[in-house]
């Protein structure tokens, strides 16, 4: 018996998707979930064989919702009407996909892939594998948020601040990215050598450094007019990584 989740936030595309599955694939059974926040919650408690997950959803992206798992040894396949080069990506990376809507030999044909293969690979290996696929476009930094994956350039990036359990993403062109991790957690994706963390609540751009003001630790000026403070431990060595007197 296959014990299947699906996770959409359109109830419409759940109902479709159940209803092929229950025509379809014999010995199974299915839990629907319309919210990504409470389906973390069902797939630690029911650990399912398969997930069926969408990766646009407005609460949280499919990407992110794997990210938060403990328990991750099931058969992922996400339903998705993604953009090409994330659809590379999974496949890549050996998760399987199938495009919206679903189309039901497509749908037969994954689920009996699944039943003739055993687990060769948790899908903690192969998600790690996906997520390094998503960075290798040119060095260009893959961000979960508003139900999106967006692919920043390490230029376009001025400066990140944190706000407890948020941070804020601030790009050239003025836009705004807010993510739902902590700074320490998105910053493991800025690893490139102009970022540099001044502040436990900033991490900054060092090419996009406009001005210095002086004080107790001192404040920069970002060339998008927004300022990040420095902290007295760390102005020695911005200061050298700015050719600063």
């Amino acid at each position: 018996m296959l014990n299947i989740v699906l996770i959409d936030d359109e109830n419409d595309a759940l109902e479709a998707l159940e209803w092929k599955l229950i025509n379809d694939i014999e010995k199974a059974t299915i839990t629907k979930c319309n919210s990504p926040i409470k389906a973390i919650k069902v797939i630690e408690n029911l650990k399912p064989d398969i997930v069926f997950l969408d990766i646009q959803m407005p609460e949280m992206d499919g990407f992110t919702l794997i990210e938060n798992l403990t328990y991750r040894n099931f058969n992922l396949i996400f339903t998705t009407a993604h953009d090409e080069f994330a659809l590379k990506a999974i496949k890549v990376s050996a998760i399987d996909y199938l495009l919206k809507p679903v189309d039901r030999d497509e749908l037969i044909a994954a689920i009996g892939k699944i039943r003739m293969q055993e687990k060769d690979a948790l899908l903690e290996d192969k998600l790690e594998l996906l997520l390094g696929n998503l960075n290798k476009n040119h060095d260009k930094i893959n961000i979960s948020a508003d139900g999106k994956v967006y692919l920043l350039d390490k230029d376009e990036v001025v400066m990140l601040k944190s706000d407890k359990s948020y941070t804020t993403i601030y790009l050239t062109s003025d836009q705004e990215i807010v993510v739902s991790k902590t700074l320490k957690e998105v910053e493991k994706k800025f690893q490139f050598s102009q970022f540099y963390r001044v502040h436990n609540s900033y991490l900054i751009n060092l090419n996009h450094v406009k001005e210095y003001l002086k004080g107790l630790g001192g404040e920069l000026i970002m060339t998008n007019g927004e300022t990040a403070s420095i902290s007295r431990t760390k102005k020695a060595e911005l200061f050298s990584k700015l050719y600063f007197d």
